[in-house]
């Protein structure tokens, strides 16, 4: 019985309010059981670093997600191997017999131009749906926030379905500070420049999430969630705590 007034949440095949998650290895057998119960507010699963290229049955996983009408897809990092090794054709041939079609690009451990990266989205938009993600696993490079927005402008100009901001698993590096700490006027920014919901904010701990929530509202896009953390991340979004129990309705403008 549903009786309380709570802020109004995305649903179905969702184009914001998206909860991405981060699978680090997750066995079959718990993954089936958490997405019996869970799936429906989970959208996207990132097989995390390169981990899918040891991941074993990984075909099974795959369709677990899919099952689920979860979008499934591999971490940047193992995009960024295959570049590394002039190995990107067997990379895209990789994705496509495992039949993922989102690809992501990213520069988080490789220094990577951003008009090569530009150009790799030009050629993969062809055959898949592109994200990228911005931002340095390094938390000791730093990038103004002017360059911030540009990159992000363009990757998404340039067709990618959404950009990722850099946050790690840890929280420590991209837009949020060796401590953990949000940068604020790096996403203050970013919000004026950018249509919010076409990026996506890692959030990989609950204090991250909720910052977000409460900046933006409970369709806020947040990626590197756990699987653990999913049902209080949804409860978070609807008002169902302390930290978030007054609630806005969302903030940023709807998709045109």
């Amino acid at each position: 019985m549903r009786f309380l007034d709570l802020p109004e949440r995305t649903s179905g095949k969702r184009t914001y309010g998206i909860t991405s998650i981060v699978d680090f290895g997750i066995p079959s057998k718990e993954l089936e059981n958490i997405l019996y119960d869970f799936g429906h507010i989970i959208d996207i699963a990132k097989l995390g670093i390169g981990s899918a290229y040891v991941t074993p049955n990984v075909e099974k996983k795959i369709s677990l997600y899919k099952k689920h009408d979860i979008t499934p897809y591999c971490g940047g990092t193992l995009f960024e191997k295959a570049y590394h090794q002039n190995k990107l054709t067997e990379y895209i041939e990789y994705l496509k017999g495992l039949e993922i079609d989102w690809i992501e690009v990213s520069n988080g451990t490789v220094d990577i131009p951003l008009n090569d990266r530009l150009d790799l989205v030009s050629h993969l938009k062809k055959d898949f749906h592109v994200i990228a993600e911005v931002g340095s696993k390094d938390a000791n490079k730093h990038m103004s926030t002017s360059d911030w927005v540009d990159e992000v402008r363009s990757l998404l100009e340039n067709g990618c379905k959404y950009v990722i901001t850099e946050g790690r698993d840890s929280g420590t590096s991209g837009i949020y500070d060796k401590s953990g700490l949000i940068k604020s006027e790096l996403v203050d920014e970013l919000l004026k420049e950018i249509d919010c919901n076409k990026i996506i904010f890692e959030a990989p701990l609950p204090k991250h999430q909720m910052y977000f929530i409460n900046e933006i509202g409970p369709n806020v896009n947040l990626g590197n969630v756990k699987l653990s953390d999913v049902l209080i991340l949804e409860a978070q979004r609807c008002g169902l705590r302390c930290e978030t129990f007054f609630l806005e309705e969302n903030k940023c403008r709807l998709p045109l």
